[in-house]
């Protein structure tokens, strides 16, 4: 990624947890992430990487649950940001400043290999894919939430999954219209790939 998308997404860390579904402020947003994601982790402590992490909500989130977790973001005021929610939490998680795109990790290392609303914004997000696959273990797990927004950005559930079945055998679509994981209902296009072994 480039210096201009770091400046970015720098730009970005201050007000980025005003959207409900980056901060998980509300109670309510928070339960209804839990109940989608904790299902598809192996039981803690599962080693989980969050690519693309933000200000590490969903990192956060999986080490309450007793989970080992990783984060990596390119932007360092959005790294600084999730190592303080992470100290106000009083979890562990191993927060670092990296390309998610190829991200400095080492291969077959992680259970959970999880990037929420990134894979759309990458230049080349089949090579980020394949890359993405060689840090899971063998049994591993890819967990992908994509959209293709009101607003003409992002990536069409079928593209994400053909992507997906490009590295790995098996990619299983569901689509979340649930206005509880967003704080109000949506119109767009909004889904969750996995991939298992």
């Amino acid at each position: 990624m480039t210096s201009d998308a770091r400046e970015f997404w720098d730009g970005q860390a201050a007000t980025f947890d005003q959207e409900p579904d980056h901060g998980l402020l509300d109670p309510e947003v928070r339960r209804a992430w839990a109940d989608l994601l904790l299902p598809l982790v192996p039981p803690a402590p599962a080693s989980v990487v969050d690519l693309g992490c933000g200000t590490g909500s969903l990192a956060v989130l999986l080490a309450q649950a007793g989970h080992a977790v990783s984060g990596v973001d390119l932007s360092g005021r959005m790294v600084r940001a999730a190592r303080e929610k992470a100290r106000v939490a009083a979890v562990p998680v191993d927060f670092t400043r990296g390309d998610a795109a190829d991200p400095p990790c080492a291969p077959a290392s992680f259970d959970v290999v999880l990037a929420r609303h990134v894979l759309w914004a990458l230049p080349d997000p089949g090579g980020a894919l394949a890359r993405w696959v060689r840090l899971l273990k063998p049994d591993g797990r890819l967990v992908l939430v994509e959209g293709r927004w009101s607003t003409g950005a992002g990536l069409p559930a079928e593209r994400v999954r053909e992507l997906v079945l490009g590295v790995r055998e098996q990619a299983v679509v569901r689509h979340l219209t649930d206005p509880a994981l967003w704080g109000r209902a949506v119109e767009d296009e909004r889904y969750l790939v996995v991939s298992r072994s």
